[in-house]
């Protein structure tokens, strides 16, 4: 099987304009060094809804980009992630926490520990209950940081601490579920945007503790608002209903530097190195 790259949509919101670019960007990685391409549907979390997620879908095929194999909805995989999880806890790798957000920024920290770290009030703990929270799960890691090779920031190291793999409410967390369905889909080139680059080290070092080859990586810029903020649809007429698709491509292509305005033409002209550097600062009109 060759290998692929994939774009991976949560649908909890309509894709807006930044969202479209960065799915055209990893068709284009993909289909110029002929991978394939997949989609993958990321509905775990429950403020997820199957209508966005079906919009979502017609939305990429409207501008173009096109997918190797029927959609794959990570709710379908549970299996996948319990039995992950229960190799890790069969290696002595997993440790319960009751740990909410207010203890952790609370909870002094060693000396040696990064900014944001989990400070692991957990990990060597007697095992205990709580009345009213149950415990996440907890991966017990053997280092602080890790680095990553990216195709557009070179060599990247950052934060791994002992993060959490099941939530408390009993859904496999997002670091957990991308590395398990990349590697089960044969995933071996991440595009998405620059914001999730310091999530790659958490990723890339739970893969190779799973024996996974960790995949290239390319961390591409966003696209914000006139206050340089992360685009959203507050922002106004930033999703393909309100833009439309040939506005919607042909502001993508400008913005990336083509001549051409299909995902085609793009794939003609595409040059990894030639892609701009900076956020695209988007004002609707």
């Amino acid at each position: 099987m060759t290998g692929a790259g994939r774009f991976a949509p949560s649908p909890s919101a309509d894709l807006h304009i930044g969202n479209l670019r960065t799915a055209i960007l990893a068709w284009l990685f993909a289909r110029s060094t002929g991978r394939r391409f997949l989609l993958r549907v990321e509905d775990l979390d429950d403020r997820t809804f199957s209508d966005v997620a079906a919009r979502q879908v017609a939305d990429l095929a409207a501008i173009g980009v096109t997918w190797d194999e029927p959609p794959e909805y990570q709710t379908t995989h549970q299996d996948r992630y319990d039995a992950v999880i229960a190799d890790l806890t069969a290696r002595g790798l997993v440790y319960e926490c009751y740990c909410s957000r207010k203890d952790i920024l609370q909870a002094p920290r060693a000396p040696h520990a990064p900014e944001g770290a989990y400070p692991s009030t957990c990990r060597d703990a007697p095992r205990r209950t709580h009345p009213d929270r149950p415990p996440a799960l907890r991966l017990r890691s053997d280092t602080f940081s890790y680095t990553v090779t990216d195709l557009l920031h070179g060599e990247y190291t950052g934060l791994v601490d002992d993060f959490v793999l099941r939530r408390g409410d009993g859904v496999p967390a997002y670091n957990l579920a991308v590395v398990v369905d990349d590697a089960a889909q044969g995933v071996d080139q991440v595009v998405r945007g620059n914001d999730l680059l310091s999530s790659s080290p958490r990723q890339a070092y739970l893969a190779a503790l799973l024996g996974f080859a960790a995949p290239m990586y390319a961390h591409v810029p966003l696209v914000l608002n006139a206050e340089g903020k992360r685009l959203a649809k507050r922002d106004g007429a930033v999703t393909l209903a309100d833009i439309g698709v040939e506005r919607a491509v042909h502001e993508i292509a400008v913005s990336l530097g083509f001549t051409a305005t299909t995902p085609d033409g793009m794939l003609d002209q595409f040059d990894p190195a030639a892609l701009p550097t900076r956020p695209w600062i988007y004002q609707p009109s």
